[in-house]
């Protein structure tokens, strides 16, 4: 008996041995050398894992910077600026400065601007909801309410406001992740740059529809009345299908289109309260602005008809041209053709004075 459990240790043993030298051979022959590089900038990263660089987390991240060797197109917005800065000298590159960023809302349609109309009995879900109706004040762009967004955010920096029935941004938390801007099934939520001072200007509606069906839905939408682009005097605000855009990169915070606006639709965000003196300076910059833009539509205009009569006049010459050279390749065409005439005219002619010919006979 012991003999024979003596013999079974010995064989499973044996066998134990081999398959570790063959997994030992086999884990060398492919094992995979991974930079330590990778380590020391997972290292530094915060280990959110929150996605706002655009990789499933630090890790992936951490590999995506290694690999690529440059931090143009890569960028944490959890650690900012400073923590890139010491991601660099690791790589051997140099980190450029970028313009820190803040979650905003880009809907005011409060309960007090945007009634409610019906009543959702449903999921809690903003996602579901979506799919389901336009909303409960018939807006089909506005905030449903129904704080998907806050649910994302991984970072407390955003609320419901019971009173509004909109989600509020708690600045000094936001990192700028985006989870909010991808949750929101409706595209009311934009990352934008904090500003000077955190201060900021931007149109607070994200409504497509034509200015009459979307004041029904709430009293204080973007109508698409233009007149905040006639009075950026920076052309920093632009028009598209029926609603206006502030452009970050070029507003210069003169807050110049804020008094304009007829349904209040533009927030301006951490100013003080507007002076009279600047409401008045507004209006003025409007007129002026209005007379100005008019203006330089007129001298387009003119311009646009000058270069069309040039062009008809180009086209009408050269028309002309080539009518001169038809005519005068016919002519010489005709010339070349009457000698031939003349010399069949005298053999004929002398065929009929020729004594064989049975006429003269």
């Amino acid at each position: 008996m012991n003999q024979v459990i003596i013999s079974a240790v010995i064989s499973l043993g044996a066998i134990g041995g081999a398959a570790a030298i063959i997994l030992y051979f086999v884990a060398q022959k492919f094992k995979v050398i991974e930079d330590p590089r990778i380590d020391e900038v997972d290292e530094i990263l915060p280990a959110a894992n929150c996605g706002g660089c655009g990789y499933a987390g630090c890790r992936a991240f951490a590999e995506a910077i290694v690999k690529t060797g440059d931090l143009d197109n890569l960028y944490c917005p959890v650690g900012g600026n400073e923590m890139m800065k010491q991601i660099a000298p690791i790589i051997g590159v140099e980190a450029k400065e970028k313009e820190p960023e803040v979650a905003v809302v880009r809907c005011n349609g409060t309960r007090q601007y945007a009634p409610e109309k019906v009543e959702y009995d449903g999921p809690q879900s903003c996602a579901f909801a979506h799919s389901l109706f336009a909303g409960k004040s018939g807006c089909p762009n506005g905030c449903l309410g129904l704080d998907d967004c806050v649910e994302s955010c991984d970072f407390d920096a955003m609320y419901m406001d019971e009173e509004t029935g909109l989600p509020v941004i708690i600045e000094d938390n936001c990192v700028a992740c985006g989870a909010c801007v991808d949750t929101c099934p409706r595209d009311i939520i934009e990352l934008r740059p904090k500003g000077k001072k955190d201060k900021r200007v931007f149109i607070s509606c994200v409504n497509t529809e034509k200015g009459a069906v979307s004041r029904k839905h709430c009293s204080v939408s973007c109508i698409g009345c233009g007149q905040c682009v006639t009075a950026c005097p920076f052309d920093a605000i632009s028009m598209e299908n029926n609603l206006a855009y502030i452009h970050p990169e070029k507003c210069k915070l003169c807050r110049l289109c804020v008094p304009i606006c007829p349904t209040n639709a533009i927030v301006e965000a951490n100013f003080p309260e507007m002076s009279d003196k600047l409401i008045e300076k507004a209006k003025e910059n409007y007129t002026k602005q209005k007379e100005k833009k008019k203006g330089a539509g007129k001298a387009g205009e003119e311009k646009a008809k000058a270069k069309k009569a040039t062009s008809t006049d180009k086209k009408t010459s050269a028309s002309s041209e080539k009518k001169t050279q038809d005519k005068s390749i016919s002519t010489s065409d005709a010339e070349k053709k009457e000698p031939r005439n003349d010399s069949e005219q005298t053999s004929k002619q002398k065929d009929k004075s020729s004594p064989d010919n049975p006429e003269n006979k």
